[in-house]
């Protein structure tokens, strides 16, 4: 039986994880949750049927708790991660992994240095479509790759989805970016996992109805990859659709996502005329909380996301917000 703590029950992904642990009582069993807010703590305790702690010390120290899972706000990543890496503890760390470059690679040294198990919530690696696309391109049957787009937008600041429990999420001073950076994130961890490094990105990020304050609304980015691909990605909470998601553009074949179909054409596959909906897909991966667990369980090869990755993804959205402020390309630190 695999020991676990909550440590921070902010994140909007909170509920979805303690679903899923309760779902694995049978290997799994959370030990304590804490959270900084005693009555949240206490209710996602309650939920998970354990009890909830005032200081996180008690998990740092306890040694028959081997991981915990760290849904904070975004703000509190950096103290609670390099506690984590004291201990030893293997950690979960809810997306983006920290506000920019410098607390997100100062987290990845820790981690590495701890040689601790980590994973991050870019729960589109483990898609079918995802995973296909990845493939391909390795496989060389795009040719060259000359564009690549992801487009991650919904209707939360229409509908007001983080005017209360949620409500720090739009405070970008807790959650390091706002609306194209929550959601984007996601999107650009598939654009990264696919095209590599990048040489420089910029962005125009905006507002449209002024939900929050302070908070960006939409936006989009631009990125020079090192290999010469062109990436753009777009995300918002003011999108009442959002109906093409992806886009891979190269020499030898295309591939597009509309409404969750994938619509693929390559001259090295037959009957890839991208005419009709691509069905030939992979077998979906388990989720990124499930990839983690398993690790820790003895799971070997398993495709967790590189610490290195997750700070690389910070990295490049801090930089596209510079260059949304300053107007000019800028290269992500490393």
């Amino acid at each position: 039986m695999l020991k676990v703590a909550l440590v921070g029950a902010a994140h909007i992904h909170t509920p979805g994880f303690i679903k899923r642990l309760k779902e694995r009582a049978s290997d799994v069993t959370v030990t304590h949750v804490w959270d900084h807010d005693d009555e949240r703590a206490k209710k996602r305790a309650g939920e998970l049927g354990c009890p909830s702690i005032n200081t996180a010390n008690k998990i740092w120290t306890d040694p028959e708790i081997k991981a915990v899972i760290i849904c904070s706000e975004t703000d509190r990543h950096k103290k609670l991660v390099l506690s984590g890496a004291t201990a030893k503890k293997h950690m979960f760390v809810e997306k983006p992994l920290g506000l920019g470059a410098s607390d997100s690679y100062a987290m990845a040294s820790a981690i590495e240095q701890a040689g601790v198990i980590f994973q991050t919530g870019y729960m589109m690696r483990s898609q079918p479509i995802q995973l296909f696309i990845k493939d391909q391109i390795q496989q060389g049957n795009f040719g060259k790759v000359t564009r690549v787009r992801a487009s991650v937008c919904h209707a939360g600041a229409l509908k007001g989805w983080f005017d209360t429990e949620w409500r720090w999420m739009a405070n970008p001073h807790e959650a390091g970016c706002g609306a194209f950076g929550d959601l984007g994130t996601h999107g650009l961890d598939q654009l990264l996992w696919w095209m590599g490094e990048v040489e420089s990105a910029t962005a125009s990020i905006n507002t449209a109805i002024s939900k929050y304050p302070e908070c960006d609304e939409y936006g989009e980015g631009v990125i020079k990859f090192k290999n010469g691909t062109i990436g753009t990605l777009a995300a918002g909470w003011a999108d009442v659709a959002n109906p093409v998601q992806f886009e891979v553009a190269g020499t030898e074949g295309h591939a597009t996502v509309v409404n969750g179909q994938l619509f693929y054409q390559s001259e090295k596959i037959p009957g890839a005329d991208g005419k009709q909906p691509w069905t030939q897909l992979p077998a979906a991966n388990p989720g990124p909380l499930d990839l983690f667990l398993d690790a820790i369980l003895g799971k070997a090869d398993l495709p967790l996301v590189k610490v290195r990755e997750a700070a690389a993804a910070s990295a490049v959205m801090e930089a596209m917000y510079k260059g949304a402020k300053m107007g000019r390309w800028v290269v992500p630190k490393a």
